[in-house]
């Protein structure tokens, strides 16, 4: 009876409708005994079997007429018909259109015998040709090889010279590709579409994957310049008809020699290429060949895989990354760190892509729809390459990855495989596992082997276990023996078997030599390297016929033999904890062993199985079954990624992103399967919403997201981002959620047993053999307590071996190891998910146990070891000797000298050893000091040092802390991760935090550290609380009165009436309430109120009163920033137009003349420049006239500017008191703590104080605060992007909304990402409310200057910061305001500058970075205000809607703080010296009696008393106030008096030089210290060089912003220019920076980004100003070499060019000189006519200054004046004489007046940020009273003056006698310098 016969006879009664019973009694009869176990698990399935045999008569009863089709086809087919690549193609298939579907052999050799049956009576097809064999021990078919395919003509084979010559290094040792690459070429290489690449191992498919990296590459070459002999031929190019022979058809004539051809320039920083290796093995094999091929590109390529890992720095630097499909998964799911990297992936190669059919399958669907979604969101081309075997549905694996199945779909048969394949497929017969199968088995194994030996061919044995190699071995050995066939193994008489014989002694491993003597050998990865690379070599040489090996052989290591055995197929998977069979791909892998390409034509792999298997390894291995998809068994861990990720953030999102997966195919092709029906729902939209539905429901029942069913809304939770980024399953995180409920104190046993729980390790299977073993490992490996001692349950079994590994404990079971491994592998992770957990809840004890743990399993270390045995360094018996040591510890450790401690050891030789290791171990040294805000709030300072010694080799380039504090109840006040950084470990971390305490507030706190990574490297620092003063309640905010608003009428004014009028007429509430006291009174005021209140209509009232009351005085508004203050003059020049006030702005932009000052009514002006102008109010008479001062957000008192705006008001009382002339101070600020106190300070009535809360606008506020997770700024900043876009279509869909973030780059990002959203929803300019019929946006567009901002503003959304151009900037605020555009994405200085309110304000971030601290910092709570400050339009809304957005740490901290304001507090402690300083150099202070005066006067001294905790005074009694202030005063006067600024004489302060030089010029006090040591007497000190480093190193520029990774941009600027900088301290030092910037501004050198433009501005803005200070300097110390450098730097950097270029560079671009000039001062020579050709240079010339000079001399007394303005110069050395003075006389003419246009001497230098005007110089020189040299000091006097308001003008200097010199120039133009000799 045939196979087929019986397989009937069982399936008949099983499909009857007979019962049960009756069914197993006919078996019975019909199998007999010997299948009494099989009979009850065929009745078992035979619901399945009925319900199988239903289906399949439906479905063959449907297609019965597809099948008569079919043969009808078939028989008209028209023979072997030879296609263009010689095979067949299978036209019977669906989809026989398909041009790339290649199969061997004839029409009738595709016909399929169908005589294969299996177990349950399905039917299998077989080739033809098949033998089958019955035999008493086993049954065998063997399946004949495919006949091989046709080669290909000469025109279709590519030779490696038709490629371009870029690519030839690539191919080394290559001259062609094979057939399969050949074919697949014209799309591989000549496009981008997406490669689906079906072949059999071995035919070539890594080589395609080349083909479709060298593409990605060719997209990113940088115009390479073509060759003078040859054509260029860019690998994007093809022919037009698509043909292949025009492209590469070789010119003829070529010289035939070789050349050399460097290799070509590619941006290598804009892509990377990913490639997805189904195993680690691979992976390194798949980096070692693409590393050698791609190497003569200059492209790196890594591994990155849970064995390799990559720095930042590698991933930037690596082009291509092989990495495993869960690897890319962990990647791409973060939401931080790597998304960046897969941003710029461009390229995606997936290798065996039928593991779509095993468990591991999921990962794949999750990483191509991922992917797919990428590409969609980004509008960004991604490629994605499938690699696989052989494939029954390779259609619906083409639809998934997108591939056009009639371009991109390429399947080859069994035919293209390099050397045919005979298989020969054995199933062995008896009872599974027992004695009589497994003698079989090596029966079998022993025959097969033996007639390939006596063939004389090499035969490998694959086993599936390291132990199972030798086993196997001895087995066939004895066999051998026992038949006498052991001479067929015998290599002895092979040519050089003695040399290798020798190789083999020089081994440590026995069983090798053993096996090495009858011929066999093994290989295992449990083997030394060294050995395995010696079998290698042995059986590649022939010295062993036959070798036995795991699986890893044939993934990582290129070794082929005639025959393969598989011996067995049950191998241990740790995951299922059980045996499983040996998946598909490891035996195709397998197989791909068998045959030796060119030196063999066949050949033959067995595969030998239990019998019952037999039909499951035939139906794969002839692609019988089609490959389904697993992942719905995934389904609810992929979603929260998903969500967690933000590319999911809806059900009906989700629905979408299921529809990219392969489930999604196959369920619409096989939906019985999957239990869906396609009748009414064909797209089965429908069963993945039930699907997504439930599965959403599932995560929000584990409280992982956040799910709105009305809406579909999802969003992710900390819980689900925490077991997305660990890759814990979701009943893992049930299981946590209910253990950290009951227990919040865990102790490690309890964390254990939790763990132990976990569903990760619910397979793990616990088995009868290893119960002995596991009780051993209790008793002796285990020190935490197991509450199940006689190991029970499974659970039980994963903690003994959890904890055996974590004590290096070897189980003796091969299973046990298995688990082992897999339970630790696992369990570090999950350790992890629970310690954040743990965090996130707060629950610190049980976090710092898990801790602990997770550190133990990562080391093989418990924590009760000594900390030094972590050092590999240090050997065992000392770590124990450590450990049993009473004075052992790391901190005594370090106390004692090494010899101490080879002492202590009792081994002097590791003393040394053990004292470094314990100076390396991480240890933190933490300073705190305690700063109270409120009567309930505290702010703690810390300051961390790192207390150790770096070594790379031991901490790599980062460690990671944990600190939080507690109080001593255990209650966690803040948490936070501190990560320290090699290159800055030496500096101290500063942290502030607040916290809120209780009243009365605990005794102590603990600030607790532990290193992330190193166990033992734990500390605490107590906080002592009793010594805090806590500052008083403040006093109640002022309450709205339910006043009548108040009409504009009350004005009383017409003008002013008619004013107010055009916006509004009644005041609104808060202005009607303080109107009587602004507009009625001379009362200071100060009002506190909500951003948008009205303030500014309020300060216009205190100005008109003022202008009513002293028509003659001058009114004084200054604003926090310049464009706050352009606002205002803009808006109040038209305003105010009507009452004829004169409005004159006054900042570091612009600078009017002192007439125009003098005749302004009203000034406007930044704090910097009204404190700089006031010093000198003796001498001003405008300060004098000044009558009220408008101090706009007054409450910035206490950030970095206080202590301007604190000097400032101090001032003004000053000259009040002085002068006898009331100075009327108004504050307008946001709501108050302390406004009592600052009334108080600024001389405000309880009259004059009006604070209202928060909650008093005119437009109520909705505010929501949402939490994102993530340590790093910019991937958190990218997370938050979907669900801003999120909140404008739900609270703004038609109205304007405001997107504010802290940098200009992430406007950008933010702006492009808010488009791709659009996008998506298939509305790309639904933010955009034009007309496109009136080319309204077309003309718009023409106008924006910035590239970015065009694009963004085509699609409705504008950005907005200061890198823009003012034209742009007006163009977005005009746009935005009129509705034009709907969504503005800007930096927060718009929110101060600018009046834009919007509907809803959304707030991306609450950090910026602080290049002085370099690092992200918090914003100000003013400045967030300030910004929601910006939601709601007066007239328009109801309410507003501000959105927060912050880092998930601190949303409890804005959620209590948001709307209760701290206090505002001084600041001008810590910026003391240099206002100490101008008022010292101004003659107010003479001693430090008026010094502690001065003092009294200030915010500061109010502040002292207060609060005097925060300012570290001990208490507020007057004997310590007075001691504090005496030491603090005492200290800034000596620092003073070291820079050279003043010159203490015991009481009495006298200024210098330099302070009144510092004074003057607004001049840090270090600069002048920094000057005086750096302008003297000396070669090399007026150099260029010398004085652009002294210019750089000013400390003006230390604040100048070092962003991330600008090091590495500053070394690359530093190739660029032509003086070096490595002498200055570090590539993120901002003084290099600057000194790099001048450079390129002075050499025209490209900068690397837009932000280095803008700083370039400010370092040049800067520049003007500290150079007058270097040349007063140098005046000062008579150095005029020194002076005329300085003045010529400064021409130099006006014009952009080095003093040893041509001055003729400073003609304007395209304007050539005339001939037989060579400077430009020859220009003046210059005739009419000769320049009559030129109109612009006519022009140039014109305006060009020539000064005439004449000079005579007279004699008069005075004293040396300075080399300042009067009132600045040193008046203790000036003495009244007798000397010669010259009355110079300057004229400035044309040499062409009658072309001249520019009559305000403004400069041509249009590569100078801002406009300048003429500068001139009078320098006298006499001759030096001691030596010639070049160097020495002279008299020197200087004076400055310019020709804006007269053009000729009378200068006194000092002469010297004969020999003195006159030196006249100019500081905008070179070459136009004069010198003359007295």
């Amino acid at each position: 009876m045939t196979s087929a016969m019986l397989a009937d006879l069982v399936h008949k009664p099983l499909i009857s409708s007979d019962p049960s019973a009756q069914v197993s009694a006919t078996l019975y009869e019909l199998l007999g005994d010997t299948a009494m176990e099989l009979i009850p698990e065929l009745v078992a399935h035979r619901e399945e079997i009925q319900r199988e045999h239903g289906a399949a008569r439906k479905a063959a009863k449907r297609s019965q007429l597809e099948d008569w089709k079919t043969e009808r086809e078939l028989a008209l087919l028209r023979g072997p018909s030879a296609m263009p690549t010689g095979g067949i193609v299978d036209r019977s298939l669906p989809g026989h259109d398909l041009p790339h579907v290649y199969r061997t052999g004839t029409a009738a050799q595709l016909a399929r015998l169908s005589f294969g049956v299996s177990l349950f009576g399905a039917k299998y097809s077989l080739p033809a040709g098949t033998q089958h064999f019955n035999e008493k021990d086993y049954e065998e078919y063997i399946l004949p090889a495919a006949k091989q395919s046709e080669p290909l003509s000469e025109n279709q084979v590519i030779t490696i010279d038709k490629m371009p010559k870029w690519t030839h290094a690539c191919y080394p040792g290559y001259k062609s590709l094979n057939k399969v690459q050949s074919l697949v070429h014209p799309i591989a290489f000549e496009t981008n579409e997406n490669l689906l690449v079906c072949a059999p191992t071995g035919a070539g498919k890594t080589d395609v994957a080349m083909l479709t990296v060298l593409r990605c590459v060719s997209n990113y070459i940088q115009a390479p310049a073509p060759e003078e002999d040859e054509q260029p031929e860019p690998a994007a190019a093809a022919a037009a008809d698509g043909s292949q022979e025009s492209r590469y058809q070789t010119p003829g004539g070529r010289p035939n020699k070789p050349k050399y051809r460097p290799p070509p320039r590619i941006a290598k920083k804009d892509f990377k290429i990913i490639y997805v290796a189904p195993m680690k093995a691979l992976a390194a094999e798949i980096v070692e060949k693409f590393s050698k091929r791609l190497a003569p590109l200059g492209l790196l390529v890594r591994e990155l895989t849970g064995d390799m890992q990559m720095t930042k720095q590698e991933i930037l630097a690596t082009q291509m990354i092989v990495t495993t499909p869960e690897k890319w998964d962990v990647i791409t799911r973060k939401t931080t760190g790597d998304s960046e990297l897969s941003m710029k992936v461009k390229l995606l190669i997936i290798d065996e892509v039928h593991l779509l059919n095993e468990d591991r399958g999921t990962v794949l669907e999750t990483i191509v729809a991922r992917t797919q979604r990428q590409v969609e969101t980004s509008q960004s081309l991604i490629r994605i390459v499938g690699l696989s075997a052989t494939l029954p549905n390779f259609l619906d694996v083409a639809e998934f990855l997108r591939v056009n199945p009639r371009r991109g779909l390429f399947f080859f048969d069994n035919g293209f495989r390099p050397v045919p394949l005979t298989q020969h497929m054995i199933g062995i017969k008896g009872k599974t596992n027992s004695h009589s199968q497994r003698s079989a088995l090596n029966r079998v194994c022993y025959e097969k082997a033996l007639d390939n030996l006596k063939a004389g061919f090499q035969v490998m044995v694959f086993v599936h276990s390291r132990k199972d190699t030798y086993r196997a071995a001895e087995a066939i050995r004895e066999l051998a023996i026992e038949e006498d066939m052991i001479g067929h193994f015998d290599c002895t008489g092979l040519d050089g078997i003695a040399g290798w014989s020798r190789e083999v002694g020089k081994s440590r491993n026995v069983q090798l030599k053993e096996l090495f003597q009858w011929g066999s050998g093994m290989h295992h990865a449990g083997m030394l390297r060294a050995d395995r690379t010696l079998t290698e070599k042995l059986f590649s040489a022939g010295a062993i016929k036959i070798l036995f090996c795991t699986a890893t052989l044939a993934w990582g290591v290129n070794l082929p033999a005639h025959a393969v055995i598989i011996r067995g197929t049950d191998v241990y998977d740790a995951q299922k904890g059980s045996f499983v069979d040996v998946g598909i791909l490891d035996v195709l892998q397998i197989f791909g062993r068998a045959g030796r390409p060119q030196f063999e034509s066949e050949g033959v792999g067995y595969i030998l199985t239990p019998f019952e298997k037999l039909s499951h390894y035939m139906g794969q291995l002839t692609q019988q079954h089609p490959i389904e998809s697993q992942f719905a068994s995934q389904l609810v861990d992929n979603l929260n990624a998903e969500v967690a990720l933000g590319t999911v953030a809806s059900v009906e999102e989700a629905v979408q992103w299921l529809g990219y997966t392969y489930m999604s195919v196959r369920m619409r092709k096989n939906p019985q399967r999957y239990g869906v029906s396609l009748e009414d729902d064909p797209a089965l939209v429908m069963k993945r919403r039930e699907l997504v539905e439930e599965a959403a429901r599932t995560l929000f029942f584990n409280n992982m997201v956040v799910y709105d069913q009305t809406t579909g809304m999802l969003a992710s939770k900390d819980i689900g981002r925490i077991a997305s980024t660990f890759y814990v399953k979701y009943p893992t995180i049930e299981l946590i959620n209910q253990w950290l409920t009951k227990y919040p104190h865990m102790a490690e046993a309890d964390v254990l047993a939790l763990v132990s729980e976990c569903h990760e390790f619910k397979q793990i299977k616990l088995r009868a053999e290893e119960h002995k073993e596991l009780l051993d490992l209790l008793r002796t490996m285990c020190p935490c307590q197991v509450k199940d001692t006689s190991i029970g349950e499974s659970h039980t079994k994963v903690n003994v071996l959890l904890q055996s590994y974590i004590s290096n404990a070897r189980p003796k079971d091969f299973a046990l190891v298995s688990d082992t491994f897999y339970i630790a592998q696992n369990a570090a992770r999950i350790l992890r998910a629970i310690f954040e957990l743990c965090v996130n809840r707060g629950h610190m004890a049980s976090a710092n146990s898990v801790l602990g743990l997770c550190k133990s399993v990562e080391r093989k270390m418990w924590p009760f070891v000594h900390p030094l045995a972590q050092f590999s360094v240090i050997p065992f018996d000392i770590s124990e000797k450590l450990s049993h040591l009473s004075y052992s510890t790391v901190t005594e450790l370090r106390e004692l000298s090494s010899g101490d401690i080879g002492e202590l050891i009792r081994y002097q030789r590791f003393g040394d050893t053990v004292s470094t290791c314990a100076w390396q171990f991480p240890w933190l040294d933490i300073t705190s000091r305690v700063a109270p805000i409120t009567s309930t709030v505290i702010e703690l300072h810390l300051d961390v040092a790192c207390d150790f010694d770096w070594l790379d080799v031991v901490h790599g380039n980062m460690q990671v802390f944990h600190v939080w504090i507690e109080d001593g109840s255990g209650e966690v006040y803040h948490t936070e991760q501190i990560m320290i950084q090699r290159n800055k470990h030496r500096e101290p971390l500063l942290m502030a935090i607040k916290l809120p305490i209780a009243s009365p507030p605990p005794s102590q706190l603990f600030v607790q550290w532990v290193s992330d990574t190193w166990l033992g490297s734990e500390g605490t620092e107590t906080v002592t609380l009793d010594h805090v003063i806590l500052p008083d309640l403040y006093t109640p905010h002022t309450d709205l009165l339910p006043l009548n608003p108040l009409p504009v009428s009350a004005l009383q004014n017409p003008a002013l009436e008619a004013i107010c009028s055009v916006k509004f007429q009644y005041f609104n509430p808060i202005q009607t309430q303080v109107f009587h006291t602004l507009y009625h009174t001379r009362e200071n005021v100060l009002l506190g109120a909500p951003t948008g209140s009205g303030k500014t209509v309020a300060a216009e009232l205190a100005m008109w009163a003022t202008l009513r009351d002293y028509p003659k005085s001058k009114i004084v508004y200054i604003a926090p920033l310049k464009a706050l203050v352009r606002e205002r003059v803009d808006d109040w020049r038209v305003k105010l137009a009507p009452l004829g006030v004169k409005i004159v702005e006054l900042t570091g932009d612009v600078a009017p003349d002192m007439n125009t000052i003098t005749q302004g009514d009203i000034i406007i002006t930044t704090p910097e420049k009204w404190d700089g102008v006031s010093r000198n109010w003796r001498s001003r008479s405008y300060v004098q006239a000044v009558r009220c001062v408008i101090i706009d957000e007054i409450h910035l008192l206490g950030g970095d500017r206080g202590p301007i705006l604190e000097i400032i008001v101090s001032r003004m009382h000053y000259i009040a008191e002085s002068t006898k002339q009331p100075i009327r101070i108004v504050g307008l600020s946001t709501a108050l703590a302390n406004a009592r106190d600052l009334a108080d300070w600024l001389g405000i009535s309880p009259r004059g104080l009006f604070n209202f809360r928060h909650s008093v606008r005119p437009v109520q506020l909705e505010t929501m605060i949402d939490g994102f997770a993530g340590k790093h700024y910019c991937p958190r900043m990218a997370t938050m992007n979907r669900p801003c876009y999120a909140n404008i279509l739900q609270h703004s869909r038609q109205k304007p909304a405001l997107v504010f973030v802290s940098s200009r780059r992430q406007t950008r990002l933010t702006a492009l990402d808010l488009i791709s959203y659009c996008c998506l929803d298939d509305s790309p300019k639904r933010f955009l409310h034009m007309k496109e019929d009136d080319n309204e946006l077309e003309r718009i567009l023409e106008r924006v200057k910035d590239t970015h901002l065009q694009h963004t503003l085509a699609f409705g959304i504008g950005m907005h910061h200061a890198g823009l151009t003012d034209s742009d900037r007006r163009i977005v605020e005009e746009l935005f305001v009129s509705l034009k555009i709907q969504v503005l994405v800007a930096t927060s200085t718009l929110a101060w500058g600018v009046n834009t309110p919007a509907h809803l304000v959304c707030i991306k971030g609450t950090e910026f970075y602080d290049a002085k601290k370099k690092k992200y910092v918090d914003m100000a709570i003013t400045d967030v205000l300030q910004m929601m400050g910006r939601a709601g339009r007066p007239g328009y809304d109801d309410k507003g809607v501000a959105c927060v957005f912050v880092e998930e740490s601190k949303k409890n901290y804005y959620k209590k703080f948001l709307h209760s304001p701290f206090p505002v507090e001084s600041s001008l402690h810590n910026f003391l010296h240099d206002h100490l300083n101008a008022e010292i150099s101004t003659g107010t202070i003479t001693s430090k009696q008026d010094a502690l005066d001065f003092l009294t006067w200030t915010y500061f001294f109010r502040r002292l008393t207060k609060n005097p905790t925060y300012y570290d005074l001990a208490s507020a009694e007057q004997q310590d106030v007075s001691l504090y202030l005496s030491r603090m005063l005492d200290q800034v006067l000596q620092d003073l008096d070291r820079a050279g600024c003043i010159e203490l004489d015991g009481v009495k302060v006298i200024p210098t030089r330099l302070g009144a030089i510092a004074s003057y010029y607004y001049m840090f006090y270090q600069t002048l210290d920094h000057f005086h040591w750096r302008i003297r007497p000396g070669p090399n000190v007026a150099t260029p060089k010398a004085l652009i480093e002294t210019l750089c190193l000013a400390q003006e520029y230390a604040e100048l912003p070092v962003r991330h990774n600008e090091d590495l941009l500053n070394k690359q600027l530093a190739q660029s220019v032509p003086l070096p900088v490595s002498h200055l301290p570090g590539w993120d030092n901002p003084h290099l920076k600057t000194h790099l910037l001048l450079q390129a501004h002075l050499s025209h050198a490209h900068l690397p980004i837009t932000d280095y433009v803008t700083d370039g501005t400010m370092v040049l803005d800067q520049s003007v100003r500290v150079l007058q200070a270097m040349l007063d300097v140098a005046v000062h110390k008579g150095l005029p070499d020194t002076c005329v450098q300085i003045i010529a730097l400064l021409q130099c950097i006006k014009q952009a060019q080095w003093l040893t270029d041509d001055n003729l560079q400073q003609l304007p671009k395209g304007i050539a000189a005339p001939r037989g000039v060579r400077c430009i001062a020859q220009l003046f020579d210059c005739s009419e006519a000769q320049l009559a050709d030129q109109p612009k240079l006519l022009k140039y010339v014109a305006n060009l200054p020539l000064v005439r000079v004449q000079w005579r001399e007279t004699s008069r007394t005075s004293s040396k004046s300075a080399a300042v303005p009067e009132g600045q110069g040193d008046k203790s050395g000036a003495t009244s004489v007798l000397e010669k003075q010259l009355v110079v006389g300057v004229t400035r003419v044309s040499s062409l007046p009658a072309h001249r246009s520019n009559r305000d001497t403004r400069i041509h230098a249009p590569r100078f940020p801002k406009a300048q005007y003429e500068g001139w110089y009078l320098l006298a020189v006499g001759p030096s009273s001691g030596s010639d040299d070049e160097n020495a000091v002279h008299p020197v006097e200087l004076r400055r003056f310019q020709f804006r308001e007269r053009e000729r003008m009378s200068l006194n200097i000092a002469t010297y006698g004969p020999g003195t010199k006159l030196y006249v120039m100019c500081d905008g133009y070179l070459g136009l310098d004069q010198e003359f000799v007295i």
